[in-house]
């Protein structure tokens, strides 16, 4: 089935030097941006991510130090990557809990604006997927597709073209799935969260709560009034730079 898009759709995948979002690095990404009418505009890009790649990584997506050493860092690449992003929604595979994280911590590190994610919907392939039929990308594209991976799997442009066909065979296979992406967004999220890591849940009342630690559930604002501390500990802990900037512009509403 053909997306019902109204706007233009970035189907991303990134592989990077490992799974942290506020220390690892991005060392390839590939873009298929799809446009209304179904034209796919391909973009893949290995970065230097200047910091070694560990080797469980490199096993991973078998992406060396050697590889990517002529490669441009993401500080060169960003801002024409932004600028190939502004005005679309976004998909991948495990993207809400990974590389759309990943991604805006990349760009706020060599200070590209991230507010063109606010404005988007996200539709997660996987969550689709999982609430279906509890699989990982390799199955679900042999499960709705009905070919393999192979050894293309875990590389960036292989891994998001596949994610491209199995959205489009999950609207083929699901009545109950309706062609738009803001159903397939709300249908796919894992719960509403104010940041991209997820670290901010949003509850009924639409207030901002936290989502980790001796705090979760409760109203980061009162939270806040109550242990002006907390906030401090959040500055200087190891959370990604975008979930510091939501709970600051937080802090600041206080005032």
């Amino acid at each position: 089935m053909k997306l019902n898009l109204k706007r233009p759709m970035i189907f991303f995948d990134l592989e990077t030097t490992g799974t942290d979002i506020a220390s690892d690095r991005i060392v390839e990404i590939s873009v298929v941006k799809v446009m209304p009418d179904g034209e796919q505009i391909i973009r893949t890009r290995r970065i230097n991510p200047e910091m070694p790649i560990p080797a469980e990584a490199t096993a991973v997506h078998h992406i060396t130090d050697e590889d990517v050493k002529d490669c441009p860092t993401l500080r060169q690449v960003a801002k024409s990557l932004r600028e190939f992003m502004v005005g679309c929604d976004f998909c991948g595979f495990n993207s809400n809990r990974f590389d759309l994280p990943m991604l805006a911590e990349e760009f706020m590190r060599v200070g590209v604006d991230v507010d063109l994610f606010r404005k988007a919907k996200y539709v997660d392939v996987q969550n689709i997927f999982h609430k279906k039929e509890e699989r990982t990308l390799v199955a679900a594209y042999r499960f709705y597709c009905g070919k393999e991976l192979g050894d293309a799997a875990h590389g960036a442009q292989a891994d998001t073209l596949a994610t491209y066909e199995v959205l489009c065979s999950q609207l083929d296979r699901y009545a109950d799935l309706e062609n738009s992406v803001e159903f397939l967004s709300e249908f796919s999220s894992r719960g509403k969260t104010a940041d991209f890591a997820g670290r901010i849940g949003v509850n009924e009342k639409g207030e901002e709560v936290f989502n980790f630690g001796k705090y979760r559930d409760q109203s980061v604002e009162a939270v806040f009034r109550r242990e002006p501390s907390y906030y401090d500990w959040i500055m200087n802990g190891d959370f990604p730079a975008y979930t510091k900037k939501i709970f600051t512009e937080i802090k600041l509403r206080l005032k």
